[in-house]
């Protein structure tokens, strides 16, 4: 592990504890992305605390270890709180403690807006990437609005070429559900499927497995830069543009959010703020003097 490639390695007592974190998120079926990244956020907690035991950790040290992220290393809200998440879970379920011994308070999430491309720009994108396999796997996570990991994760059997639809198998929550296949869509798959055959999963990397999700955020920075597009995106933007772009087209928020796979409605919901074309018929008061 290399997080635990430090003084700490030498430690059994700490070297029990990840294994044992390991063994709980297992037992739990927990994502393997929640698995790294509680084991490294744990990994950075003893870092901090080493040489201490662990039985004389308390609360004020977890509050001075957050503070020390704030001020010292100057880290976002969101790894803040996936590192108090990971340190609650080996003290609830590993350990045992109770509430009171960990009940931090979390950082407030900065409630930014989530950014967009237009129509124009996707097109442009989609446009300037003329590999075909990278136009397919863009072409996809855009009009299906796909998560990057969903994408990845797509097998050849999940293109519903009868029903025009995609299943999106356990995706964020072990959830599965169905989005669209566009026409334009699986005339492209078709013609990708004819060069590249893929055996089990749809977009395959060297070796018979999964594409990486690094080279999909390769292609697509790529082709955003030939495009000359210079607004700040990355791929799950293109997710983000996919349920903008449909509520503006008139589609109901009930059907989005099951297409995108949200447990909760209030989080659909956020893109009534991004979507400015109710504002575009509204004259400004200016404009009647």
């Amino acid at each position: 592990m290399k997080d635990s490639d430090c003084q700490y390695r030498f430690s059994k007592e700490y070297l029990h504890a990840i294994k044992a974190l390991e063994e709980a998120l297992i037992l739990k079926n927990y994502s393997n992305h929640t698995k790294k990244t509680y084991i490294h956020m744990f990994n950075m907690f003893l870092k901090f605390v080493y040489p201490k035991p662990l039985y004389k950790i308390g609360n004020s040290i977890i509050t001075n270890y957050h503070i020390n992220l704030i001020q010292k290393q100057h880290r976002s809200v969101s790894y803040q709180n996936q590192s108090i998440n990971a340190i609650k879970f080996y003290l609830e379920t590993v350990v045992k403690h109770p509430k009171s011994y960990y009940d931090l308070k979390r950082p407030k999430k900065v409630a930014s807006l989530p950014k967009v491309l237009s129509l124009d720009e996707v097109a442009k994108i989609l446009n300037t990437t003329h590999n075909i396999k990278h136009k397919a796997i863009l072409s996809i996570i855009y009009g299906a609005g796909l998560r990057i990991s969903e994408c990845v994760h797509l097998k050849v059997a999940d293109i519903d070429s009868a029903q025009m639809r995609i299943i999106v198998r356990q995706g964020k929550g072990k959830k599965d559900r169905y989005s669209l296949l566009s026409k334009k869509l699986l005339s492209l798959l078709r013609s990708y499927y004819k060069i590249y055959t893929p055996e089990q999963w749809l977009f395959e990397g060297p070796k018979g497995t999964p594409y990486s999700v690094s080279s999909i955020r390769k292609i697509f920075y790529r082709s955003k830069h030939k495009a000359g597009i210079i607004k700040p995106a990355t791929v799950h933007t293109l997710r983000h543009s996919f349920a903008t772009h449909l509520l503006e087209s008139g589609v109901n928020l009930r059907y989005i959010q099951q297409l995108l796979g949200h447990s909760s409605s209030k989080t659909t919901e956020i893109y009534t703020h991004v979507s400015t074309s109710h504002l575009n018929s509204i004259t400004s008061p200016l404009d009647l003097l």
